[in-house]
């Protein structure tokens, strides 16, 4: 194996296990939240959009065989046919948003910045989409200002901060590690 294809096994493996582990981390609130998507930017920053989205693919696959990596220490194919199984699906249009964006010219710290508030929304679509169809079908009908306030609202401004902590920790980082071969 060649040394830049072992370094991207190593650093796309180290994070899926990032996002496993943030995953679990989770920040007391009015609506407790998980570190989970600052792990899924900081991935894509670092790592760039193929090898993220690889990363990403990883951390889903292992929580659908069944290991406990999703929030909560859940896993299984339940877990991704549940009401919030469309935000673990929405990483992956995340990262391949964020892939996308690595193809626009500009000043790259405010693509990356974009480009991670354009893959949470399309994140929080995607989920809340999923969610008001999981929702409806098992309990009862939800209207898409009820899904927004309980599945999106309470978290834009943690993800924000997320969102700010992880372009702060890619600047640096990046410095210090040679992420990209």
């Amino acid at each position: 194996m060649k040394r830049n294809k072992l370094y991207d096994t190593i650093y796309i493996g180290l994070c899926a296990a990032l996002i496993a582990v943030c995953s679990q981390i989770q920040i007391p609130a009015a609506v407790p939240f998980t570190l989970q998507t600052f792990a899924i930017f900081l991935t894509c920053g670092l790592l760039g959009g193929k090898r993220g989205t690889v990363s990403v693919l990883i951390y889903i696959l292992l929580g659908a065989v069944g290991l406990p990596v999703f929030a909560g220490f859940k896993g299984g194919i339940g877990a991704l046919l549940g009401t919030t199984g469309g935000y673990i699906i929405g990483f992956i249009f995340t990262a391949l948003i964020m892939w996308l964006f690595e193809k626009l010219p500009g000043k790259k710290w405010i693509t990356l910045g974009i480009s991670m508030v354009c893959g949470l929304l399309i994140c929080y679509a995607f989920g809340t989409a999923w969610f008001i169809y999981v929702y409806t079908n098992t309990k009862e009908p939800v209207g898409i200002l009820t899904a927004l306030s309980w599945c999106v609202f309470p978290f834009i401004i943690p993800d924000m901060i997320k969102i700010a902590l992880a372009l702060a920790l890619t600047s640096r980082l990046r410095k210090l590690i040679p992420f990209r071969t």
